[in-house]
């Protein structure tokens, strides 16, 4: 779980980034482009996190928590 806490420091890191950016009132579009990659990362770590999950779940045949996390991501 090391490379995905690295990666959420990365994201809080681009976040700060972006507040520093709207603060200095910085061009729209560099704005942008940083909230879509700040929004990628998050992304990926998430799809990460959500494969090892689902893939522990299934090596240990535990249905309910597959079912839970199914729950969970279709509210997104």
């Amino acid at each position: 779980m090391n490379d995905v806490i690295l990666r959420l420091k990365k994201v809080g890191g681009q976040v700060e980034g972006l507040i520093r950016m709207i603060e200095r009132e910085e061009e729209c579009t560099q704005i942008i482009t940083q909230f879509q990659a700040a929004k990628a990362a998050l992304d990926n770590t998430f799809s990460l996190v959500l494969h090892r999950n689902l893939k522990e779940c299934m090596n240990n045949n535990d249905a309910n928590s597959v079912e839970k996390i199914i729950k969970l991501i279709s509210k997104q």
